[in-house]
């Protein structure tokens, strides 16, 4: 099931990929879908845990279930 989480720090394209590859390989085969305008991540196949620590290591703020 998809869960969308609030993330800070993501301006660019460049942010929201350096987001997607790290939550992708903390979960190998998860989906990651990125709105910048609404500084928000919807992963499905990952834990919530999964999600915040391969958002903490890029370097952004992970703001928790949007």
């Amino acid at each position: 099931m998809a869960k969308t989480y609030k993330v800070t720090g993501m301006t660019c394209g460049g942010c929201a990929g350096s987001v997607e590859r790290a939550i992708k390989a903390a979960a190998p085969g998860a989906t990651v879908k990125i709105d910048l305008a609404t500084a928000s991540v919807t992963v499905d196949g990952a834990s919530d845990e999964q999600v915040k620590t391969a958002v903490d290591e890029a370097g952004f703020g992970y703001e928790g279930a949007a």
